[in-house]
């Protein structure tokens, strides 16, 4: 008879007790029921998040791991150390997995030892779980370096991957405060293949208090991992998707800058971007697009 494998899930919190029930119960409630939810409180100061932490103190599925506060790289790198899954999922503390998440996701794996990551389609939510406008990025599969490094289309609580795999390219970079997961998922690109599932898996809550509104910091840790990731890989992409790649980054970074006034940073990254790759419709359209105010 088969063994059904655990299926570990991390959730690195900090002060998130306002909606890390409803991400618990999501986890445990999946249709998949060998499971395991590894909570990482990273020196949480709220009230509610040992008052929810307690609701579970019975729950054998729930692990709870507590450490001062090191931010979520350092956080997340300590739940891999406790889980105990052959195979590992991310749901931030603010998310919520749809049931049968891990369903459609274990059986890409069987017999495929050369794929690492299956990840699949989101749903936005606000603060208040209620679904909000949705854009999707186009999405890889197969051997997918080229496209990646060009953007991150993996989102990052939709995945499942191989415990193996995270064991073979050491986690998390702690290095970096944001952008960890397209750093790694860059890394296991260089050798493992990925597989997508045109299905909705997570809901993915857009709100105030987020990490993710952290432009700046984000995009400073995207163009360091980057640079490191092309001077440790210099035959993982084409010239062209690295030119491709660099463009776009540059534009990304353009866009925020235009959008907080700041013209000739804007400006200077635009040129910066069509310098790499003149043919870059993406840097075309956000420059014209741009002084009629409709980035």
């Amino acid at each position: 008879m088969p063994v059904t494998p655990l299926v570990s899930v991390i959730t690195a919190t900090y002060n998130m007790g306002r909606y890390l029930g409803d991400t618990l119960d999501s986890i445990l409630g999946q249709t998949h029921q060998h499971i395991e939810a590894v909570v990482v409180d990273d020196g949480s100061t709220d009230e509610d998040t040992p008052r929810v932490l307690e609701r579970y103190a019975d729950d054998p599925r729930v692990v709870v791991i507590r450490q001062d506060n090191a931010g979520q790289t350092v956080a997340k790198n300590n739940g891999l150390r406790h889980a105990r899954g052959e195979f590992i999922g991310f749901c931030d503390a603010d998310d919520l997995w749809r049931p049968d998440k891990i369903a459609w996701q274990l059986p890409l794996f069987d017999g495929r030892d050369d794929l690492g990551v299956v990840y699949g389609d989101f749903q936005f939510i606000d603060g208040e779980g209620t679904p909000i406008e949705t854009v999707r990025p186009r999405t890889h599969s197969g051997r997918i370096t080229g496209p990646l490094l060009a953007d991150n289309f993996i989102h990052f609580p939709t995945t499942l991957t191989r415990r193996s795999v995270l064991d073979e390219f050491g986690g998390f970079d702690e290095s970096l405060s944001m952008a960890i997961d397209y750093d790694l998922w860059l890394r296991i690109s260089t050798k493992y293949e990925f597989a997508f599932v045109p299905r909705i898996l997570v809901d993915y809550r857009i709100w105030s208090g987020q990490m993710s509104h952290r432009t700046g910091e984000r995009l400073d840790n995207a163009f360091r991992m980057m640079r490191t990731f092309l001077a440790e890989h210099p035959d993982a992409c084409t010239a062209s998707e690295v030119r491709t790649a660099w463009a776009h980054t540059y534009v990304t970074r353009a866009i925020w800058h235009a959008r907080e006034g700041r013209n000739a940073a804007a400006l200077t990254d635009f040129a910066r971007g069509l310098l790499r790759d003149p043919l870059s419709r993406r840097s075309w359209w956000a420059l014209s697009a741009w002084p009629r105010r409709r980035l």
